[in-house]
């Protein structure tokens, strides 16, 4: 068995060019993952840097797993968390448990930091780890719809925790590398990876300048992914049934602090601007 060396992540060019190669590598249908982008997602969040550990075996990347800082409103109160993100294991050092050491780390360092809590997005594959070996529950799987005509959320409603985004956090958010933003008069939306269908990514924030976005008043498809109290339909969509689904998408939690209210899905509002699927 390998001894591993386990090191805070750093955001330097040498490091992100690392990170580049074992993603890329680890994810090979994905071009996702260039330098531009982690750069990007490591190191210009206005919120922080990221948080995270890496394994090495002789002085080689073998994993990686990192945490982005973010802003909520919890019960009024404004208060720090992590969004749980990228992951990696080189094919050679599976098995051996190192995404678990590297995310107990990563949350103890987080907490000493004085980060309140820990929230993403798991699919099949990772919910179970997340549930049984990190102390995370499940809030509940994002709901997901498709169709025809446009998806209006209440996101005024009294949510015990909502993201937080301002000016600078919003500008950031939609710069992000090899995305395609769209701004039809009320709505953004990204264009997916399916030919037609545009995810809707939050209602136009009073925020930002609007300008810098593309407009496209025809946009065929649309898909929204999320948690909402309320949301209206106006035209036809439906609810993607779980078997169409690529993964399911399931919304999960961990208090660092033992201070977090227990989260129901009526508690929270959620949606693709809070994580980086588009």
């Amino acid at each position: 068995m390998a001894d591993y060396e386990f090191v805070q992540t750093g955001v330097s060019e040498s490091k992100i060019k690392e990170y580049s190669l074992l993603l890329s590598s680890v994810f090979d249908k994905s071009n996702k993952y260039s330098t531009e982008f982690l750069q990007w997602q490591y190191a210009l969040n206005p919120n922080g840097h990221v948080v995270g550990f890496d394994a090495y075996a002789d002085g080689v990347l073998v994993a990686h797993y990192v945490t982005v800082p973010v802003v909520y409103v919890v019960d009024g109160i404004t208060t720090k968390g992590l969004l749980s993100l990228n992951t990696a294991t080189h094919p050679q050092h599976q098995g051996k448990g190192l995404f678990t050491q590297l995310a107990n780390r990563t949350y103890e360092l987080g907490k000493t930091l004085g980060y309140k809590f820990i929230i993403g997005v798991a699919n099949q594959n990772s919910t179970h780890g997340f549930l049984k070996k990190l102390g995370f529950y499940l809030i509940s799987p994002l709901d997901v719809k498709i169709g025809l005509g446009n998806i209006v959320v209440n996101n005024t409603s009294n949510y015990k925790i909502k993201a937080l985004w301002n000016t600078e956090s919003v500008a950031w958010r939609l710069k992000c590398p090899g995305a395609n933003y769209f701004y039809n008069g009320t709505t953004i939306y990204s264009a997916t990876d399916k030919p037609f269908i545009f995810s809707k990514i939050t209602e136009a924030p009073k925020t930002i300048a609007v300008n810098q976005l593309k407009k496209k008043a025809l946009l065929p498809i649309k898909l929204w992914i999320g948690v909402a109290k309320e949301v209206k339909q106006k035209g036809f969509f439906l609810n993607l049934p779980d078997k169409l689904k690529p993964s399911p998408l399931n919304l999960i939690f961990k208090d660092l602090s033992d201070t977090m209210p227990v989260l129901k899905k009526e508690d929270i509002y959620f949606e693709l601007i809070d994580f980086d699927a588009y």
